[in-house]
């Protein structure tokens, strides 16, 4: 089992450099904005397969308010982001 968390943490590394790869480049704000959300949800996953690992569940309330808080603030930015790029 021990090699199966070590693979999905490696792949979630390969997937958060990737990310921040688009976070940096970006081109438009909406595309840095997905990306924030994409890395937050990763470090989710990430804190999540190290639950399972150490089989404690004590980060699960953690996680799930890093998990609404991200979801809430992708969205109000994209909305800010709509408005803003409106009013050009």
């Amino acid at each position: 089992m021990t090699i199966v968390f070590v693979v999905t943490f490696g792949l979630l590394s390969a997937a958060a450099m990737l990310t921040l790869l688009r976070l940096v480049r970006g081109p438009r704000t909406l595309d840095r904005i997905l990306a924030l959300d994409v890395l937050l949800v990763l470090i989710v996953a990430g804190a999540g397969v190290s639950m399972a690992v150490t089989m404690r569940g004590l980060m699960l309330a953690l996680l799930l308010s890093v998990a609404l808080l991200s979801f809430i603030g992708s969205i109000s930015a994209v909305r800010l982001v709509e408005r803003w790029e409106g009013h050009r």
